[in-house]
């Protein structure tokens, strides 16, 4: 007919446009589309609006963002409110399923996840690590305060939340007993650069507008950051000018002392290492530019920050920890790029880090790594070797299930002229060790042993380091296996953020072997409950209304054991 032009369900529309009700009663449009009513599309999902609203057709008319096949059209839940007495009908948010569940379109990504169980039956007070991990209880994981999420701190073998050590303690300076103890709390957290924020604003999509300006956000970050009250905190994604303006002078109102380091080139963000003043005094602040001119592979402009801290209220006057900030290159298919700017900064921390007697100092590495758990990056750092012959670029950091392009590690990775060999040390420290070693050697077995270590070195395929260290989070819940999330917005919802630890050798959270190159060391005695990915999409994923970044924060809470 007249309408031949459009599509055929847009043709029904005013003819036989109904839903079902109850399963049997049938409720019938009568009046024509053009006076119809608005779509749900341009309501919030809570919404309720009468069941007719005359309008003009031009002004009101819109086709809903769902409306597809008929059939799709029909399969829609449609909710009935009290239609006999307001007349209203209340059309659930078409990116919802319903409300408190995921969008549709992140069902895909839980692919192997067959998680049927509501948030209740997570509950983290059932969680139990094998390491005798207790959870303290809340009134309950859904805060009473609408669009939040309770996170609950978890506690290894310690029932009482940290025991703070007073500046007028002054027995513990000079208590001369066989071990020294001092807790602290450390943070890692992305905030989210505003830049970067409105460059990618394509996965924020399902946010509302307002909760994403500076002037909604810095408020809420700033209010997290007070409320968890870290000893150090380790921030990525701190731009500049909104650190010069307001996030230093704000922090340091709260007792930190602040260290900064940009991003090189034209990169207006960087890191950020903030420390309570009441607690750590600075020794020393070494950046790390992972931008090398003179080397093609490191043309990134992402870079590391490291401070070697002293705390206060020790008996040991030499007592310090080392604490390293970093934000790795996103890039998925740069393997090879993320290897070489972990190696940089394990180098810088190996030289900060390192104690008179060879040994080191406990250590904390902080930061966003754009790896998973799991991946070969990261089993890398924690177990403190890899062996990347024949491993794809695209597949170090386990950021895509298929990657695109297979192009394999080159061998070795780097180029000697960055000065840095395969076990993560500046090599003029370990050629140092290589002499001080090949001193005790006959000559002519130091000339044949040389020949066959730089040939072989040449040639190597492995990777290195000297730390064992061991991660504070374990990335799934032991009940369920689901994975934790420390990011979510509307592509991904992932682990990329972690904080890592030199263990104790007492420390029931660390793996085996930890702690056998270093003087004491670091005992995990808590930690702040990361969330599921079902989790967050109840709050609207993040950022939200309550959380102002894409990332969570990550809290830990130390003891530093001297012997």
């Amino acid at each position: 007919g007249r309408h031949s032009m459009l599509p055929r369900h847009v043709q029904r529309l005013g003819r036989d446009w109904i839903t079902h009700w109850n399963g049997s009663q049938i409720l019938t449009l009568n009046s024509p589309v053009s006076s119809c009513m608005r779509w749900a599309g341009q309501y919030p999902p809570w919404a309720s609006f009468p069941l007719p609203i005359p309008a003009d057709f031009t002004a009101n008319w819109r086709l809903p963002p769902f409306f597809g096949p008929w059939r799709q059209f029909q399969n829609s839940k449609w909710h009935l409110d009290n239609y006999t007495q307001s007349s209203c009908f209340h059309l659930p948010n078409p990116s919802m399923k319903s409300e408190g569940e995921e969008p549709l379109t992140k069902k895909r990504r839980l692919s192997g996840q067959h998680d049927t169980s509501t948030p209740e039956e997570t509950d983290f007070s059932n969680q139990k690590e094998a390491s005798c991990l207790s959870v303290v209880q809340n009134e309950g994981k859904h805060n009473s305060k609408k669009g939040t999420i309770k996170r609950h701190w978890e506690y290894f073998c310690q029932q009482s939340r940290t025991m703070k050590i007073s500046e007028n303690k002054e027995s513990d300076q000079s208590n001369t007993g066989s071990e020294a103890t001092f807790d602290f709390t450390v943070m890692s957290y992305n905030i989210l650069s505003q830049n970067l924020l409105e460059d990618n604003s394509h996965l924020y999509k399902h946010c509302r507008q307002r909760l994403l300006f500076w002037t909604y956000r810095f408020p809420n970050i700033l209010q997290e950051i007070k409320q968890l009250d870290a000893d150090v905190l380790c921030l990525q994604e701190v731009q500049e000018d909104h650190y010069k303006a307001e996030i230093k002078s704000s922090l340091e109102s709260l007792g930190y002392h602040c260290e900064y380091k940009m991003r090189t080139g034209r990169k207006p963000d960087g890191c950020a290492i903030c420390f309570k003043t009441s607690k750590f005094s600075l020794i020393s602040s070494n950046p790390v530019e992972f931008f090398r001119r003179d080397i093609p592979l490191l043309d990134r402009d992402n870079v590391g920050l490291v401070l070697l801290l002293r705390p206060r209220f020790h008996c040991k006057t030499n007592a310090a920890v080392c604490i390293a900030n970093t934000h790795l290159l996103y890039n998925p298919r740069r393997g090879d790029i993320k290897l070489t700017q972990l190696a940089m900064l394990l180098a810088e921390i190996a030289s900060v880090a390192h104690q008179k007697d060879g040994s080191f100092c406990p250590i904390i590495i902080c930061g966003d790594f754009n790896s998973v758990p799991g991946s070969p990056l990261y089993r890398f750092i924690k177990e403190g070797k890899l062996n990347y012959e024949g491993l794809a670029i695209g597949k170090v950091s386990g950021q895509e299930q298929f990657p695109r392009g297979q192009r394999i590690l080159s061998i070795p990775i780097w180029p000697k002229k960055l000065g840095i060999s395969q076990n993560c040390v500046y090599e003029l420290k370990q050629r140092r060790k290589e002499e001080n070693a090949g001193e005790k050697l006959e000559a002519a077995k130091l000339d044949n042993t040389q020949e066959i270590v730089i040939a072989s070195e040449k040639l190597s395929s492995k990777l290195r380091h000297h730390f064992k260290l061991s991660s504070v989070y374990s990335h799934y819940f032991p009940e369920t296996g689901i994975p934790e999330v420390t990011t979510c917005h509307s592509r991904s919802a992932v682990t990329v953020d972690y904080i890592f630890y030199s263990a104790a050798k007492d420390d029931t959270a660390a793996q085996p072997g930890a702690g056998d190159s270093f003087h004491g060391g670091l005992k995990l005695l808590g930690r702040l409950a990361l969330l599921t990915e079902k989790d967050l999409w109840t709050v609207n994923g993040l950022p939200n209304e309550n959380n102002s970044s894409d990332h969570l924060p990550l809290l830990a809470e130390f003891r530093l054991i001297e012997w």
